[in-house]
C-alpha cells in the first residue's frame, strides 16, 4: 500500500496527492496515518423510487413477477413527497456507510407516470454537494400495456435522466421495445443500462438481440447489462460465446446478488441455483463487471442496509469467487462501476477528483471487504459527513 498526503481544496476537490505535501495557509491538518483511504463506494444499480416500501407492498410468492405486481399497485398511489422522503432516507443511509455515487433506475410507465423521475431529478440537484446521483429512465413494460405510451413518452423521460433503461424479457414485443430504447439513447447521446434476462430460462434469451443493437447504434463502451442471470443457466459454450462478445463490444455488466438470491429459483424443488450470472468467469476474463445493491427493503429485496461492503461480501460468497479475489471485489464497488458510470476525472484519489473518501482502520482493501472497520470516516466533497466507531468495554477486551 502506498503512503501519501492528500491535500483537499476549498472547492471540495483533491488538490494534490503525494509524500510530505506542504500544508497551505490556514489549512486544517488531520492525521490519518496508519489508516486505509479508499475512494467512495459506488452503487451503480439501485431503485430509489421503490426503496422502503416493504410494509405496503407484500409479495407472498417471493418471485420477480410478484414483486413487479406489488410495486405496480403501490406506484399508482405514490406521490412525489412519498418518493422523495423514502429515497432521501436511503441515500443518507448509504452515504453514512461510504457510498458517494448512486445510479438509480426509476420506473416510467402508465402506473408511475413521471412522479418518480421528477422527484429524483430534484433530489439529484439537492444532493449534488454531497453525492453523485445518476438516473436511468426505466421504461417499464407491463402485461397488456402496448408500446405506444412508452414510445410517445420516452424522449421526455430521457430528458430527466442520465441513461436509458428497460427490461426486454417482460415486453410483449422485445425487439421493437429494444429499438425504442436504443433509438432514444442515440438521439439523446446517453448510455444504455438494461435489466437483461433476469431469469434462469435459457429459452427466453435476449442478450444476442441486445448486443446486435449495441453494434448497430454504436453504443460500444456505453452499454451495461444488469443481472444477466440467464448466463448461469446456459451451457458453458453458449455462455462463453456471449461473454466473449460482450467483452469485444466493451459492454459492462452488473451483478445484483441480493435480488438474485432472493427472487430466483423458487420453483426448484432440489438444489436451487444461486441465480447470479457467471460472476467469476466474467471478472477473470477481463469483463467490466460491478456489483450493486439493487433494491433496499421492498418487495424485490426485503433487506438492505445501504452498505456496499455487505454487498461485496455477498458477491464473493455467492459468485464463486476466491479469497485471493477480495481486492477485485473492492474494485467492483469502486473503480469498475465508476468507469461504467463515466465518472471520469471526478472520481478516485487523484488531483481534480471530488474528495469523496472512506477512511478506515483496516490495513488493506482485503481486510476492508472481508470484515470491515472498527472506525471509519466518510468524506463527501471534502467534508466529513459520517464518523463511526465501535465502542468496546475495556474490561472485556483487555487481559485481566
Amino acid at each position: 500500500m502506498k503512503q501519501a498526503d492528500i491535500l483537499i481544496g476549498t472547492d471540495g476537490r483533491i488538490a494534490a496527492v503525494g509524500p510530505d505535501l506542504a500544508p497551505q495557509q490556514n489549512a486544517v491538518r488531520v492525521d490519518v496515518s496508519g489508516n486505509l483511504i479508499s475512494p467512495g463506494f459506488v452503487d451503480m444499480h439501485q431503485h430509489l423510487d421503490k426503496t422502503g416500501v416493504l410494509r405496503f407492498t407484500p409479495n407472498p410468492s417471493g418471485t420477480l413477477q410478484g414483486a413487479r405486481e406489488a410495486f405496480a399497485a403501490y406506484a399508482r398511489t405514490a406521490g412525489p413527497e412519498d418518493i422523495t422522503l423514502r429515497a432521501a432516507r436511503t441515500m443518507a443511509r448509504c452515504l453514512s456507510r461510504g457510498t458517494t455515487a448512486i445510479r438509480s433506475h426509476v420506473n416510467v410507465d402508465k402506473d408511475a407516470g413521471f412522479n418518480g423521475i421528477e422527484a429524483l431529478a430534484r433530489l439529484r440537484e439537492d444532493w449534488a454537494d454531497r453525492m453523485t446521483l445518476q438516473l436511468v429512465a426505466f421504461m417499464t413494460p407491463h402485461p397488456g400495456q402496448d408500446l405506444d405510451w412508452l414510445t410517445e413518452n420516452v424522449d421526455l423521460a430521457v430528458g430527466f435522466a442520465d441513461a436509458v433503461g428497460g427490461t426486454p424479457a417482460v415486453s410483449e414485443d422485445s425487439e421493437c421495445y429494444m429499438d425504442v430504447l436504443f433509438e432514444a439513447a442515440a438521439r439523446a447521446g446517453k448510455p444504455v443500462d438494461l435489466h437483461l434476462d433476469e431469469h434462469l430460462d435459457p429459452g427466453n434469451l435476449h442478450i444476442h438481440a441486445a448486443l446486435d443493437r449495441v453494434e448497430r447504434f454504436g453504443m460500444q463502451g456505453r452499454t451495461v447489462f444488469s443481472h444477466i442471470s440467464v448466463l448461469s443457466a446456459l451451457e458453458p459454450g453458449a455462455a462463453r460465446a456471449i461473454m466473449e462478445r460482450m467483452i469485444a463490444l466493451d459492454v459492462g455488466a452488473v451483478t445484483l446478488p441480493a435480488a438474485n438470491l432472493y427472487l430466483q429459483a423458487r420453483d426448484h424443488t432440489k438444489l436451487p441455483p444461486r441465480g447470479l450470472t457467471r460472476v467469476a468467469e466474467l471478472l477473470r476474463d477481463g469483463a467490466k463487471i460491478a456489483t450493486a445493491s439493487d433494491n433496499i427493503q421492498d418487495p424485490f429485496v426485503p433487506t438492505g442496509s445501504g452498505d456496499m461492503l455487505e454487498i461485496a461480501r455477498w458477491t464473493l460468497l455467492a459468485g464463486n469467487l476466491m479469497a485471493d479475489e477480495l481486492c477485485d471485489v473492492h474494485r467492483m464497488i469502486t473503480d469498475i462501476p465508476a468507469g461504467l458510470m463515466e465518472l471520469g476525472a471526478d472520481y478516485g484519489i487523484r488531483p481534480g477528483a471530488w474528495a469523496d473518501l472512506v477512511v478506515t482502520d483496516c490495513e488493506d482493501t482485503d481486510t476492508l471487504v472481508a470484515g470491515g472497520p472498527l472506525r471509519s470516516l466518510v468524506l463527501a466533497r471534502g467534508r466529513l459527513v459520517s464518523e463511526t466507531a465501535a465502542v468496546l468495554r475495556q474490561d472485556l477486551v483487555e487481559p485481566a
